[in-house]
């Protein structure tokens, strides 16, 4: 065999193994920066609650397969005002029945969920669907509802329950795509004595408490 040939596909073989090489450690690398970005605290959630890297990495990518096959859509102008009005009577039965308040909120979302598009059969695939576009309020729905559910069981306070009803409109509003206000058109700025909601806060929910 020609001397050249065999030196010409030695350095192909050798640009081959290079790009290989590369691509083993780029790939992973950029999936990684990806998902870091996309998932936020959910990543790192992940991370904690798998045996390595790897494996919470898939977990979140068939997240995010499963998401793309979805069909999330917006609701129209008429729904999102019923689903604030909605909001602002559970809002105003917090005062005299926060238990069931905090039960009717958990079933708002539900609903909003679905009318959105997301399959509600089961919480933890709920979640799982949730955490692909609202990595960073989905927190705010598992805080929710477990202290929904301590507060059937009798084990949450009052400001426990009022908190449940924050983390809920949390995640109520980005749902919603606007504030979750009673029909009234109140201020965003706060609760009004009619039990209007106001735009959820995430940094203090003991200071933007529904009332």
């Amino acid at each position: 065999m020609d001397t050249g040939l065999i030196i010409g596909l030695v350095i192909i073989a050798v640009i081959v193994v290079i790009a290989v090489a590369a691509a083993l450690v780029i790939l992973p690398g950029r999936r990684s920066r990806h998902l870091k970005q996309k998932f936020g605290p959910e990543y790192d959630r992940e991370l904690r609650r798998h045996p390595d890297r790897r494996s919470a990495e898939r977990e979140l990518a068939r997240r995010e397969k499963r998401h793309a096959k979805l069909h999330i859509r917006p609701l129209s102008a008429e729904s999102r005002t019923q689903y604030a009005e909605g909001w602002a009577r559970i809002q105003e039965r917090f005062v005299d029945e926060p238990v069931e308040a905090v039960r009717e909120a958990d079933r708002l979302v539900t609903r909003l969920m679905a009318d959105r598009g997301y399959p509600t059969d089961g919480y933890e695939q709920q979640v799982a669907d949730l955490s692909v576009e609202h990595a960073r309020t989905i927190g705010h729905y598992r805080d929710g509802r477990e202290i929904g559910e301590r507060g059937a069981r009798g084990e949450a306070t009052t400001e426990d329950l009022r908190n449940a009803m924050v983390h809920y409109r949390t995640l109520f509003a980005e749902l919603l795509e606007t504030d979750p206000r009673g029909a009234d058109g109140q201020s965003e700025h706060g609760p009004t004595e009619h039990g209007a909601a106001h735009r959820p806060s995430t940094d203090s929910p003991r200071s933007d408490a529904a009332r």
